[in-house]
């Protein structure tokens, strides 16, 4: 062999170490990927879900204080009624709009 075929021809250590980084590249293309998504996404859902929990909180908790001071001074039975009748219909409301679980066999 000349020198000049020597130096074109990869050795084995650069095709170990190529067909390694190969299969690295697969391993995280196929399972950390997926892994790491998931995670993100159960991570930014309870955040948005506790986002969601304490604005929830703020504003019933704002809306019994106006209807207390504004509204309804000195009959804090009927901010309570007032309240949980806005409840029941957002309930009502979320109720109506599930979608039900098809039937497993």
């Amino acid at each position: 062999m000349s020198e000049e075929n020597r130096e074109h021809e990869p050795d084995f250590v650069d095709k170990a170490l190529h067909s390694f980084d190969h299969v690295l590249d697969v391993v995280h293309d196929r399972v950390l990927r997926p892994l790491l998504i998931a995670g993100r996404t159960v991570a930014f859902g309870f955040i948005l879900i506790l986002m969601a929990l304490v604005l929830v909180s703020a504003l019933i908790i704002g809306l019994v204080r106006l209807f207390n001071v504004y509204l309804f001074a000195g009959r804090e039975w009927l901010t309570y009624a007032v309240v949980g009748v806005i409840s029941l219909i957002a309930g009502l409301v979320i109720w109506r709009r599930r979608r039900p679980v098809k039937l497993r066999k």
